[in-house]
């Protein structure tokens, strides 16, 4: 299956508030979820919440980066959603649009810093 990532993306569990700006037909508009994302790059997130998101719901999202405990908020919208468990869990695939360059460097300098760090790690 050919790749189609425009940025690698780092599999790592990350903290993360979600709240929804607009486009959940079947949420309301200030809804807050706090749950955690999967992995991550310079142009998206897969996020695991307890909630259905619709495709093209857009996101505001806050993750705080595991190991450097560093906050990063960014706009997303949804791309894909799967369901895990009915009812009770689902991830979702959020492309970033609309986010300060500064975030999306930091996400950039992170994702970079730690694949050279698992690649250079002594075994």
């Amino acid at each position: 299956m050919e790749e189609r990532r425009r940025a690698p993306r780092l599999q790592e569990e990350n903290e993360v508030t979600i709240t929804v700006v607009s486009g959940g037909q079947d949420l309301p508009e200030d809804t807050v979820i706090r749950n955690k994302s999967k992995d991550i790059s310079a142009c998206g997130a897969r996020i695991q919440a307890n909630l259905y998101i619709p495709v093209d719901t857009l996101l505001m999202l806050e993750m705080t980066l595991s190991t450097v405990r560093q906050m990063i908020t960014v706009i997303g919208k949804v791309k894909w959603i799967k369901i895990i468990y009915e009812d009770q869990s689902y991830e979702a695939g959020v492309e970033f649009v609309n986010t300060p360059s500064d975030a999306i460097r930091k996400l950039q300098d992170y994702v970079s810093w730690k694949m050279n760090y698992k690649k250079n790690k002594p075994h």
